[in-house]
């Protein structure tokens, strides 16, 4: 039997690992899968969880209000630790780039375990942007013994740092697996809600979701971010912006202090992943610096105006689907204004591609371990 330990601490984390978790459980004789959480996000990832009818074996629980970088990485490294003392798997998964991803495949380092890194190989090569993210991911591909890269791309940046051609594995990206799963199925009757007390059942109205979190837009950025949205509103009486609001308290402060009460923007809780896929189906355009959001996104033909000033998802920039806008005013209100009256340029990003996955990923990264484990033995 090959026991799987499979680490999640975010929602991301569990939205693109769960299409993984529930493939290896399909092999019941082959695998003993185990699910350890470390709730970096608490509520978000619960969410996820919940609608993929998962439940962590191990829930470490070491979610804390305005937690640090420092904090959260000693406690989970002494955390799992343990817990990888304790199970002592053949295999450690974890997922992205995330503070529990780095910080999992050190303590696996530590206990000779080796770890396998989905979506594997993201790049901007600037260490500080995202950050701490594009560090993590680094740190993670020197630690790790299986890369499972979501695109070529991914496997060219991997070939450069080093990393043997032999450990790499092109699958796509879990995301798009996720994706199709939870699009596939009838909207909830929260997208309704939303949509009319958004008045989004009124045609002539046009939907602009928007997610912005990340920490290096954190202060300025986002106070840039939060003027180009509320101008594009009071520009615009065709156009209904949603947001669904973050918990960090850096992201709430801004975006509550200069949007809320503003008409035809509508501020809201976290949505869970089922909600929040039904309404990019139904948005006009996206505004994001998600990278999650950057890939699913051109799978439902929807154009992706990214508030970052780079991407380590360059292929859907390349195909012309996604642009890169910065978190400024100015570019957010003129790149949004040009798609919503230039219908021209508009369709030259909604073109419904997928650089990034055929939905099949999980099945190929499964079959990659299983044959990797059976051939050992």
């Amino acid at each position: 039997m090959i026991k799987i330990l499979t680490i999640i601490g975010t929602r991301p984390e569990a939205i693109k690992m769960s299409p993984v978790i529930i493939e290896l459980k399909k092999y019941p004789d082959i695998f003993e899968t185990k699910v350890c959480s470390t709730s970096q996000h608490r509520e978000m990832l619960d969410q996820v969880l919940s609608i993929f009818n998962l439940i962590p074996d191990i829930d470490l629980n070491l979610m804390e209000a305005n937690q640090t970088l420092y904090n959260l990485t000693s406690r989970i490294i002494i955390e799992l630790g343990r817990v990888l003392s304790e199970e002592k798997p053949n295999i450690l998964l974890v997922q992205g780039d995330t503070t529990t991803v780095m910080t999992a495949s050190l303590a696996a380092f530590y206990n000779k375990i080796p770890v396998g890194h989905v979506e594997a190989g993201l790049r901007t090569t600037n260490r500080y942007s995202p950050f701490p993210e594009e560090m993590n991911r680094r740190l993670t591909s020197v630690l790790s013994d299986f890369h499972f890269a979501p695109t070529i791309r991914a496997e060219e940046a991997l070939l450069r740092e080093g990393i043997p051609k032999e450990k790499i594995f092109i699958t796509g990206n879990t995301v798009i697996d996720a994706l199709f799963c939870v699009i596939n199925k009838p909207q909830n009757k929260i997208v309704e809600k939303i949509l009319r007390s958004c008045s989004l059942f009124d045609d002539n109205k046009k939907l602009i979701l928007v997610t912005a979190h990340r920490r290096e837009n954190f202060g300025q950025p986002f106070e840039e971010i939060c003027r180009g949205l509320k101008a594009i509103a009071e520009r615009n009486k065709d156009i209904v912006i949603v947001y669904p609001v973050h918990l960090n308290p850096n992201v709430r402060e801004p975006v509550f202090r200069i949007l809320n009460n503003v008409d035809r923007v509508h501020l809201i809780e976290p949505i869970e992943y089922d909600t929040i896929a039904h309404l990019m189906e139904k948005a006009f355009i996206i505004l994001t610096d998600s990278g999650g959001i950057q890939e699913e996104a051109p799978a439902l033909g929807k154009p992706v105006l990214v508030l970052r000033t780079e991407t380590e998802r360059p292929e859907a920039v390349e195909l012309g689907v996604a642009k890169i806008i910065g978190p400024y005013c100015e570019s957010i209100v003129q790149e949004t204004e040009r798609l919503i009256y230039d219908q021209k340029e508009y369709l030259k990003m909604a073109k419904k591609v997928s650089p990034y996955g055929d939905g099949k990923a999980a099945i190929r990264i499964v079959n990659i371990l299983k044959n990797f484990f059976m051939d050992k033995e």
